[in-house]
Order: C-alpha cells, then sequence, then structure tokens
C-alpha cells in the first residue's frame, strides 16, 4: 500500500471534525497547528490548538454525563457489547486506521497493520469481558461480638478520567487508557499527542458509531500545558492517566494534588540489557538490536544500555553492529522498511544532540550518528562504546535509535 491509495484515509485528513465533545465534532478554525507525516517532512493536515476553555467544556460534558449515569447506568450486559463492537469496528477499518497510524508516525505500515491494529481491537475485548465481572467482597468481621457483623465492599467507577495520551504509540496507549477505564464505567476526557492526533480522532468516531452515549468520550487536541494542566487541576477530573516524560509527570503530580485526584504516571526509562557467556550468542545480539531499534527507539522500555560479559563482548558487539548497519531505514508504506523516522524535526535534533554530547564526552561512535540524506527525520541507528555510568548518554533517556 503506498501512501496515496487509502481513500477513506484521505478523506478523514480532508475533514473539518476535529473535536469531539459531548457526542458532536466541532469544526475548529480559531488556532491550527500543522501535523506532519514524519516519513517525508510533509504537512498532512491540521487539528485544534485549543484554550483552556474548550479542554473546560470537554470535562464539563464528562462530569455532566458521568453524573447522570448515562453510561454506568446502562445494564453491563449492553455496555459490554458496545465495547465488543468498537473491537469489531477498528478490524473493520483496519486498513485505514494503520495507514493513518503511519503516516502520523512513520512507523512501518504492514506492523501497523499486523500487529497495533489487532492488538487494539483485542484489547477492547478483553476489557469488554471485565464488564459484569467487577465485584467486590463480603466479609466477616473476626472479633465482633457474636460475628455479628460483616463488611463489604462495592466497587464503584472512580469518575472523570483524564487521558493524556504520547506520541511514540498513539493507537495502542489510547486503547490502554480508553478501554479499562469505560469498562470501570468512566467518563472520560481524551488528549492525543499535539503531533499524532489522527487515529485518536478517527477512534473517536468509531466508538460513537459503537453505540457509547454522548458524553462519555470526549477528544481534544492541544499543548499540554494548556490542556493537560486544565485536566490536571479541574477539580471535575477525577483520575489522571498520563504517559510521558518525567518532567511533565511530576507537574501533573503536583497540579493534581490541589484537589487530591488520582494519578496514574507512566514515565521514562533507561533500560538495561545483560548478555553472559553462556546466552544463546545470536539470539542475544538480535534481542539487543531489537530492544533499540524498534520505532527507531521511541519506547519508554527501549533496551538502550547493553552490558556484556567480558569473554564475548566483541563478538556480541560487533554483531548488533552489522544488525545497526544492516537495517533498511526508509518511508513506513516501504514494505521492505525495518526501522522508520523520528517523529519530528525536534525530536531528530534532541537525539543529534544527544549523539554529539556523547562524542564530546569521549565515548567511542561505533556506527551511525548522522541524519541521513533525504527528506523526513531519519537518524542513522547509532552505537556507542567506551562509556562510563557518569557519562549524560548512559544517565539520560535520549528516546531515539541510540545504544
Amino acid at each position: 500500500m503506498t501512501k496515496l491509495n487509502n481513500v477513506q484515509g484521505s478523506a478523514f485528513l480532508n475533514d473539518q471534525k476535529r473535536l469531539l465533545i459531548n457526542g458532536q465534532w466541532i469544526e475548529y478554525a480559531n488556532d491550527l497547528v500543522s501535523v506532519h507525516n514524519p516519513s517525508t517532512g510533509d504537512v498532512i493536515t491540521e487539528v485544534p490548538q485549543v484554550g483552556r476553555d474548550v479542554a473546560e467544556q470537554a470535562i464539563k460534558a464528562a462530569r455532566t454525563s458521568f453524573d447522570n449515569g448515562v453510561w454506568t447506568r446502562l445494564p453491563a450486559g449492553q455496555r459490554s457489547r458496545i465495547l465488543w463492537r468498537v473491537a469489531d469496528l477498528i478490524e473493520q477499518n483496519a486498513e485505514e486506521l494503520a495507514w493513518l497510524e503511519s503516516i502520523n508516525t512513520g512507523k512501518p505500515y504492514l506492523s501497523c497493520l499486523n500487529g497495533e491494529i489487532p492488538f487494539a481491537a483485542q484489547c477492547f475485548r478483553y476489557y469488554a469481558g471485565w464488564v459484569g465481572k467487577v465485584d467486590g467482597r463480603t466479609k466477616s468481621l473476626n472479633g465482633a461480638p457474636d460475628d455479628e457483623f460483616h463488611a463489604y465492599t462495592k466497587l464503584e467507577p472512580i469518575g472523570v478520567a483524564a487521558l493524556i495520551v504520547p506520541w511514540n504509540g498513539p493507537l495502542v496507549q489510547t486503547v490502554w487508557k480508553l478501554a479499562p477505564a469505560l469498562a470501570a464505567g468512566c467518563s472520560c476526557i481524551l488528549k492525543p499527542a499535539e503531533v499524532t492526533p489522527l487515529t485518536a480522532l478517527r477512534l473517536g468516531e468509531l466508538i460513537i458509531e459503537a453505540g457509547v452515549p454522548d458524553g462519555v468520550v470526549n477528544i481534544v487536541t492541544g499543548k499540554g500545558s494548556v490542556v493537560g494542566a486544565a485536566l490536571s487541576e479541574s477539580p471535575l477530573v477525577d483520575k489522571v492517566s498520563f504517559t510521558g516524560s518525567t518532567q511533565t509527570g511530576r507537574i501533573i503530580l503536583n497540579a493534581a494534588g490541589t484537589n487530591f485526584k488520582k494519578v496514574t504516571l507512566e514515565l521514562g526509562g533507561k533500560s538495561p540489557i545483560f548478555v553472559f557467556a553462556d546466552a544463546d550468542i545470536q539470539s542475544a545480539i538480535d534481542g539487543a538490536a531489537d530492544a533499540i531499534f524498534s520505532n527507531a527507539g521511541q519506547v519508554c522500555v527501549a533496551g538502550s544500555r547493553l552490558y556484556i560479559e567480558k569473554s564475548i563482548y566483541q563478538e556480541v558487539l560487533e554483531g548488533v553492529k552489522q544488525k545497526a548497519e544492516s537495517l533498511k531505514v526508509g518511508d513506513g508504506f516501504d514494505a521492505d522498511t525495518q526501522m522508520g523516522p523520528l517523529i519530528s524535526e525536534q525530536q531528530l535534533a534532541n537525539v543529534s544532540n544527544w549523539v554529539q554530547q556523547g562524542v564530546a564526552d569521549g565515548a567511542t561512535l561505533i556506527t551511525g550518528g548522522k541524519r541521513l540524506d533525504r527528506p523526513g527525520f531519519y537518524l542513522q541507528p547509532t552505537i556507542f562504546s567506551s562509556v562510563d555510568q557518569s557519562m549524560s548518554i548512559v544517565q539520560e533517556e535520549i528516546f531515539g535509535p541510540v545504544l
């Protein structure tokens, strides 16, 4: 499939339905920002960068829908069928969703089509099965006089959930947050990342088609410093789920603390891989390369540090180097592509600065480190050796294809 032959996806990009509030798609032309295709650098569409006032409209819509019980009071079987229907619609629109995900993130199209889209559908089906199985407990109070007292618990939805999604896995991360929140009975405000909103918006259309009541799922786009702040601070929001940087996580935690709302944070990482001499060496080489170069290293659990037992150090290092240099880096719609671009010009600049810092600190650049001479935001798979624990490239999350 090429970038041009998905008619549904192209039509969606030209549509002006950009905000979902209280079951209605709202046209918004006050402040639009460009969305790029990282594989080419081209602008593919524009989306709103809303202000705090619009974010608060979405919050109020979610609060009203929850307080009125339009979702929670539906019979469990009906809510389960609706979530199952969302999964069906994801599968029925798999090619379009994969096309949108690939053109918006640069990820290989076939990887989206055969991996992330089926996973998203399965995730909704899994949580559809939980709707009628969220039970409390009944317990005798041991030691009470004549055991005449007992206690029981009842699990209820927490209320309005603000779901803030990162750009490195837009559809999967959206589904990971949205499906369990809906299964629990929450009403939601979804804020996709500014640079990757497309599959979240298309999913919103499918959610309405599936029969989720108005106001239960609201989708707004905009800056984290504006929309994210409004969601974190609002007393009408009961829970914030955020995936992103540690720095932003601290800001959200502090803002949410003003009214003691529940917060779940999935923040940065610097995951190590250890290879010992008794390992299957080729499997270790393949695994180490895949762990850092998948999604161009833009994964919070990317295996960005590799520790190798001394007796096999050169063998493993050479093997991973060969893997890095053999990877086909290119457009997500090229069937031979194994690693796509970084998400944006800014992210490419950030990662390139880390590479320069590594060289300046005395690390040895084994391979890569250069921008590819072509349109788009591409960096060669990169490996450093001769590093020590004090170097910033070892201490800090780079979030790129740098081992």
